[in-house]
């Protein structure tokens, strides 16, 4: 008779069946005479487990179900705490909290042989979230974790050495060492729960995961800071170079650092959030708390939600994350990342300089000063920062000049007091010829509270108005306040003249619309012309122009997607678009864009871009596809700060996708396609950063039994063009291989191939791999932005498969069937031989022999661009 779960949960040892050091952890045990149903869940993807299940006939196999039951899992012991006359032992017993949501033990991270005691989440074993002995691992199974009789944690090696303690000077009768259902390992007095009296608590010294309810800063009354602290790597969870922490000089303020150095600035908590984050903005998931007294300075988020799960996390590369765990997929989401732009770096402008992000150059000097060093200033050296035009006064000769969205300048040399208002602070700060800004303290309310600065104002940063940011009161010269003025007056009138003109142009523009309105109806009644390919019908719906045009804004200029493209608009039943315009002055235009519909009609896959319509109306030609949020791939690789964004697995996950897309044009499609035009710009990435092929107008079709065929007309990118196309004009499935493996060079390396430069030689990217190949120094080509999740077989692997990809002759190069089965299994693959366009310099290679109409790279020789 088929019996209720099993109480018991513990981890398989996979060591059994794969000899790999893989956690897997034993949810259920379902019973029934013949029947013995494992659920269990392992780790799937670098945040997240899947759930899986193994059914073993124990009328079969009696004497296997009871030695995998008895002898593969490890048994996690169902209370929380232990006492003196308890331990916790490596592969025998874990603590699991009271209510299942944290388990403790001695575990192995990744590749590492060492072990460690460390805290994670039962849901998502590999997720771990505090570990005791980072920097003192254990070289063997044989730890033992105890508390003593004075409530000191131990943890003991094979020669009962002390490896780690909680090393705490306060003792205790009677304790115990519980693990909470928030993650925290406390010691405590048995029988008395009160938080203030813990002897001691994990929570006290975090690592690189900032939970709910942990604290990060400064207990002032004791002198302990709480500062999360990266792993050296995903092996190594020792204290790496990055950290975050709060520095309590003058006013409070948060710092993620790179050693001693700072790396950004969160800036000082203004009531609602730091001033370096305008965008942490109140959420249903959880709430932030700033305390700043004379006992302690600290900041932590609680859950709102008890029973989701989150953490914020400082990965080994220094980016802090905050994840929110998913149960329906059982994954981790990413919820927000501190991933920086140009004008978070430290102090970027210098003194007296403001930096804007949307603006070119990015820094430029506050009102009334101008570059300290204008020579370093034009050649972007902004360091030097700025000086005063005119001097200040003091004595009542000086007033404040009031800058609205501003991240608040570095406050570690100022002073603030929470109880005077804005006026009175106003008031201190000119009675003080030393004072230089002041601002409010806490923004809610209307602002109260005082903070002055006192010297130099470093890092400041301008938001737009949807941003927020703060105010700002500068001190400067009566004389100088007084000429910004004029200058302000002067630049009212031309607003006005400005204005005028705009009214007049604006009733121009009405009449026009009115006789454009009656134009349009009057081609309404006349119908719409319909496009019918010879025997190829569309097999898409045609969209009104209208509906389009108040998609886009009416083609506006701020929702315009490079040359040809708008979005992302609205259609009326709510899709989401981008609107691809065809030039009028086109001369080829209109047969691409017949190619472009003919051909995507027909094709539907994942990691191909979706057309939802188009539109041929009043000498208009519009492809409609689907918006893709994240836009092309090359404005993330190409670019130092998106990039980052671009882990090991997102890299990877991009090449495989676009491997099965380009797969399913050349041999899986109802029409054999060579897209004759792959390139990093034309991969389009959606939410998740799935890569999406784009941009068919140059794409051609084969039957059944061609090889290849050739064209008069050379059309491309330069740099992912194969040579016998550059040469003969002939094209073959290989023509996308090359450019594939162009691109795949390109996302490892966050090197373009045309116009790669390196000091010590004149070769192209491909040059440069495949030098790097032959001496064996493949790793060198890696990106140095991408991080340890990556494994040096699996760097190897991608490299030679685009080193294949690339060869010079196309016979040599594998189909894309061949491409995808490479970088999915772990066969061993052939040597690729010297690749095509070698050199980068057109005299260098014969492949360039003939001076063809091909494009820059980057830039098609298509007349529509747009997404």
């Amino acid at each position: 008779m088929s019996g209720p779960p099993i109480g018991v949960s513990g981890h398989l040892n996979t060591n059994a069946f794969s000899g790999t050091d893989v956690r897997t952890q034993l949810l259920e045990v379902r019973t029934s005479p013949s029947i013995f149903t494992f659920w269990i869940s392992g780790p799937d993807t670098e945040s997240g487990e899947k759930i899986n299940h193994l059914k073993i006939n124990g009328s079969h196999y009696p004497l296997f179900v009871y030695s995998v039951f008895f002898s593969l899992f490890r048994i996690s012991i169902t209370q929380d705490s232990i006492t003196p006359r308890q331990s916790i032992t490596d592969g025998g017993t874990t603590l699991v909290s009271a209510g299942s949501s944290f388990q403790l033990g001695l575990f192995s991270p990744c590749n590492s042989k060492s072990r460690y005691l460390g805290i994670w989440y039962t849901t998502s074993p590999g997720t771990v979230v505090w570990v005791a002995n980072r920097e003192a691992p254990l070289s063997d199974h044989l730890g033992v974790l105890k508390v003593t009789d004075d409530g000191i944690l131990v943890l003991l090696n094979s020669t009962s050495g002390v490896v780690w303690s909680s090393n705490t000077s306060s003792t205790v009768e009677n304790p115990v060492a519980q693990l909470l259902d928030t993650g925290n390992l406390v010691v405590r007095q048995r029988n008395d729960d009160d938080s203030e009296k813990f002897v001691w608590q994990s929570f006290d010294y975090p690592c690189d995961t900032l939970l709910p309810e942990m604290k990060l800063g400064w207990n002032l009354v004791t002198g302990l800071e709480r500062v999360l602290s990266s792993w050296k790597s995903m092996d190594d969870p020792a204290q790496g170079a990055f950290s975050i922490r709060l520095d309590p000089r003058g006013l409070p303020q948060m710092f993620n650092m790179e050693g001693d150095s700072i790396k950004t600035r969160a800036g000082s908590w203004n009531g609602l959030r730091f001033t370096g984050y305008p965008k942490l903005r109140p959420n249903p998931v959880f709430e932030y708390e700033f305390v700043l007294n004379e006992k302690e300075v600290s900041y932590r988020f609680k859950l709102l939600n008890t029973s989701v799960f989150s953490r914020f996390v400082v990965i080994p590369s220094g980016v802090a994350q905050r994840y929110v765990w998913i149960d329906r997929t059982f994954t981790w989401e990413l919820f927000s990342t501190s991933q920086a732009d140009q004008c978070e770096n430290y102090g970027l402008c210098g003194a007296y300089a403001t930096c804007n992000i949307n603006e070119s150059p990015v820094c430029s000097c506050l009102e009334g000063f101008f570059p300290k060093s204008p020579k370093y200033w034009d050649s972007i050296d902004w360091s030097d920062g700025c000086v005063r035009t005119t001097p200040l006064e003091c004595n009542g000769g000086d007033g404040f000049l009031k800058r609205t969205g501003r991240k608040l300048p570095d406050t570690s040399s100022s002073w603030y007091n929470k109880s005077i208002s804005l006026k009175e602070c106003e008031g201190m700060c000119l009675k003080n010829c030393s004072c230089t800004t002041y601002a409010s303290l806490d923004v809610r309310g209307g602002g109260s509270g005082c903070v002055l600065w006192f010297g130099s104002l470093v890092d400041i940063s301008e938001y737009s108005d949807s941003e927020g940011g703060q105010d700002l009161y500068i001190r400067m010269a009566t004389s100088e306040l007084e000429q910004l003025k004029k200058k302000w007056r002067s630049g009212e009138k031309k607003l006005v003249a400005i204005i005028v003109s705009l009214a007049l142009l604006v009733v121009g523009m009405i009449i026009v619309a009115l006789v454009s309105y009656i134009w349009k109806k009057k081609l309404k009644t006349q119908g719409t012309t319909k496009i019918n390919h010879g025997k190829e019908d569309m097999e898409l719906p045609m969209l009104d122009l209208s509906a389009i045009a108040n998609a886009t804004d009416d083609f506006s200029n701020n929702k315009k997607l490079g040359e040809g493209g708008f979005g992302p608009g609205k259609l009326p039943d709510g899709r989401d678009i981008t609107a691809k315009r065809l030039s009028k002055n086109s001369r080829q235009g209109l047969n691409e864009f017949k190619n472009e519909v003919i051909l995507i009609a027909k094709l539907q896959h994942h990691n191909l871009v979706k057309l939802l319509g188009y539109c041929i109306q009043e000498n208009e030609n519009m492809l409609i596809y689907e918006y893709m949020p994240n836009k092309s791939l090359d404005s993330f690789i190409f670019d130092q700060a998106k990039s980052k964004v671009l882990d090991w697995h997102k890299r990877i996950n991009i090449i495989h996708g676009v491997a099965k897309g380009l797969l399913y044009l050349h041999e899986d499609s109802r029409l054999r396609i060579i897209h004759r035009d792959l390139k990093a710009s034309n991969i389009l990435l959606d939410n998740n950063m799935n890569p999406k092929i784009s941009d068919f107008g140059l794409a051609k079709s084969f039957g059944g039994d061609q090889v290849d065929s050739e064209t008069n007309r050379i059309i491309g990118t330069y740099g992912y063009v194969s040579p016998k196309y550059m040469v003969h004009g002939r094209y073959s499935e290989k023509f996308d291989v090359f450019s594939f493996g162009v691109l795949v060079l390109e996302i490892l390396s966050r090197n373009k191939n045309r116009g790669f430069c390196h000091p010590d030689h004149h070769l192209n990217l491909l040059g440069h791999a495949w030098n790097l190949w032959i001496e064996d120094r493949s790793m060198e080509l890696i990106d140095e932005l991408v991080d340890n999740l990556c494994t040096l077989s699996s760097v190897l692997r991608h490299i030679q498969v685009g080193l294949l990809c690339v060869q010079r002759r196309p016979k040599d190069r594998p189909n894309m069937s061949s491409v995808v089965q490479m970088l999915s299994s772990e066969n061993l693959l052939p040597k690729p031989k010297q690749p095509g366009f070698f050199s980068d310099s057109p005299k260098a290679d014969s492949s360039y022999g003939k001076h063809r109409t091909c494009s820059a790279n980057a830039i098609t020789n298509t007349l529509f661009e747009g997404r």
